[in-house]
């Protein structure tokens, strides 16, 4: 994988991750729309580089040996860290959201923990 494509992975792990936030925030009548996209604009760098770290990482250190291994491991990061950052951010403990109970979103897959 090459820095270009894992720049991509990255940007699209941003861009789902951001987008499934907002919906949270939305759905739970969490902050306001303004704020909420201010504040989303800001995450989206960090999530990206984090994410592009990370399949760069995966990809130095395992390409070699283990191609295959490297992809899966990298598409399982990517799922885990969307979720991890879904959850943790979209869906804070510490807002009273009088919408969704437990703070989780109606459209939250049941399967999935939140």
């Amino acid at each position: 994988m090459s820095g270009r494509s894992s720049s991509f992975g990255g940007g699209l792990t941003a861009v789902v991750s951001i987008a499934a936030i907002g919906n949270a925030w939305a759905a739970c009548d969490i902050g306001n729309g303004v704020t909420n996209g201010m504040t989303l604009l800001v995450l989206v760098p960090f999530m990206w580089i984090a994410a592009a770290v990370s399949w760069v990482i995966l990809h130095s250190t395992l390409k070699r040996r283990h191609r295959r291994t490297a992809l899966t491991a990298g598409l399982i990061f990517t799922l885990w860290f969307t979720w991890f950052v879904v959850t943790w951010l979209g869906m804070p403990d510490s807002y009273p959201a009088p919408l969704c109970p437990g703070n989780v979103p109606p459209w939250w897959p049941s399967f999935i923990p939140a």
